[in-house]
């Protein structure tokens, strides 16, 4: 009788045990799965280094999400990735790509696109596994005023998150003979990925001082209250991939925070603008019938290697 009691307890406490440790690994795997998502929810240029170095991370997963019918190009993501790897230690670079159903959304303002990032997004950091976002929408950005060509392409507005407005940039190819779909993808990713290395003193501080200034709509600096110009996240260098050239286009208020724009406390780096976009593909195509992506001037080039880039 008392080896059956003695037996009884051994069977109940190591059922405790193992429910406890079951307990105890759910809740650890909970926790950081939450931390994950937390470390996505930081400003722009945040992750710089850790996208640039291997010191942390050793491998990129990029989730594409894309509206059905709104995929990008296999061209422009091949591109993509090559300028990935040639910019940072990364070797290891995985692209998941992820169908989503349209939000039948006649525009897109930046709180509904964290909004659906927030609902579809599976890719955090994991391991040695640094996880990136970015969605090609089948809405254009609120405020675009297309009969002005002041549109918006793609934004960044999380350390690890982009918006890739699909939609804007297959019309705005298709306003030119010689620019392809995968021209504006592939200039539209690599400008927006510069801010999430860092650039322009968005993150990644500059070796030498090459951001350029705010100004309003007649072309004048904006001042701060103290009456000194205020940096604009965007290189002052001609024809440089980051140029400020390459931003807002007139329709976002330049004047409203140094990172960009502000929106129901969310923030963007910048709003690429179609116009200008265009505007700088077709110059290269009167050079090169084939042209590549404008590409980082020597100064940005110091900066990415810098910040562990290479």
């Amino acid at each position: 009788m008392m080896r059956k009691s003695h037996l009884f307890l051994l069977v109940l406490f190591t059922g405790l045990f193992l429910s406890c440790t079951k307990d105890d690994d759910t809740n650890s795997a909970e926790k950081e799965k939450n931390q994950a998502k937390e470390a996505s929810l930081k400003s722009a240029g945040d992750s710089a280094k850790d996208i640039l170095s291997n010191e942390r991370f050793t491998k990129l997963l990029i989730e594409i999400a894309y509206v059905e019918g709104f995929k990008p190009t296999d061209e422009a993501m091949l591109g993509f990735v090559s300028y990935l790897k040639k910019r940072t230690f990364k070797e290891d670079i995985e692209l998941k790509y992820t169908q989503l159903e349209s939000p039948d959304e006649e525009n897109l303002t930046l709180e509904e696109i964290a909004k659906l990032e927030s609902e579809n997004r599976t890719v955090f950091n994991d391991g040695p596994t640094l996880g990136l976002y970015i969605y090609f929408a089948d809405a254009p950005a609120e405020g675009d005023d297309e009969e002005e060509g002041l549109v918006t392409l793609g934004a960044v507005y999380r350390n690890t998150s982009m918006i890739i407005h699909e939609v804007t940039v297959r019309k705005l190819a298709n306003q030119s003979f010689f620019i392809t779909d995968a021209d504006v993808e592939n200039s539209t990713l690599n400008h927006e990925f510069g801010h999430l290395f860092g650039l322009v003193n968005l993150g990644t501080t500059p070796v030498h001082d090459h951001e350029d200034i705010e100004r309003d709509e007649n072309g004048k600096p904006v001042l701060d209250e103290d009456g000194n110009t205020k940096g604009n996240s965007h290189c002052s260098v001609e024809g440089c991939l980051m140029q400020a050239e390459l931003q807002f286009g007139g329709f976002a208020n330049k004047s409203s925070a140094k990172m960009g724009f502000y929106e129901n406390g969310l923030k963007a780096a910048c709003r690429l603008s179609g116009k200008d976009v265009l505007r700088m593909l077709e110059s290269k195509t009167s050079k090169d019938l084939f042209p590549d992506p404008p590409s980082l001037d020597p100064e940005c080039l110091l900066d990415l290697k810098s910040a562990g880039g290479r």
